[in-house]
């Protein structure tokens, strides 16, 4: 048994989920709570185990490209000692950059957001640290427009890769939900799910 489990919880974990650009992290910052980008645990470009997708690049959409049990042992410690220290991910470098410290000041909640988050739900169960797990999403083709913009306005590839890319995310978009789904994720649009989470956390704030 971890010593995490010994210690008194301090917070639980609201895990977001959903497809690449539905809005997950636009949701994340309105909650304003505590939040851990679970897209700061991507491996490293130079890691020689990353898989490799069909158009010749590295496949950033496989879970095998990110590191699970690290994302779940920096859950535990924020929840459990009310601050950690985590990874910062230059999505464009394909490395980790940096690092920041998380800190709960008295949030009885805090925000795991990112592409893998199905990834985390079961673990989170088990160590008894989940408070929702969500899968936001919209119209297929509102995602696939949202995604571009943001991916073209961060450089986070070449603008035909990133082309690319979003249409084959767009074509495996409903797998993708239903993955989420079917490892615990309720799915629904962003504003369902903040009105949702705020009858859940409004009373902590009281």
């Amino acid at each position: 048994m971890m010593a995490h489990y010994a210690a008194q919880m301090r917070a639980r974990v609201i895990v977001l989920a959903g497809p690449s650009g539905s809005g997950k992290s636009r949701l994340a910052e309105r909650l304003a709570l505590p939040l851990l980008r679970l897209d700061d645990f991507y491996r490293g470009g130079d890691d020689p185990a990353l898989p490799q997708s069909d158009i010749g690049i590295v496949d950033w959409d496989d879970p095998a490209s990110w590191d699970a049990a690290s994302a779940c042992e920096a859950i535990d410690a924020l929840c459990h000692d009310g601050h950690v220290d985590a990874p910062a991910y230059d999505i464009a470098a394909n490395a980790r950059v940096g690092h920041r410290e998380l800190v709960l000041n008295g949030s009885a909640f805090i925000v795991a957001e990112g592409l893998f988050a199905p990834e985390i739900v079961a673990e989170c169960m088990r160590r008894d640290l989940l408070a929702d797990a969500i899968c936001v999403r919209h119209p297929r083709m509102v995602t696939f427009v949202l995604r571009l913009v943001r991916d073209l306005r961060e450089h986070r590839k070449p603008p035909l890769v990133l082309l690319r890319r979003g249409w084959r995310l767009l074509l495996t978009e409903p797998q993708v939900v239903a993955y989420a789904v079917a490892r615990g994720c309720e799915p629904m649009s962003p504003g369902a799910a903040e009105r949702r989470l705020g009858v859940l956390f409004e009373p902590s704030r009281r």
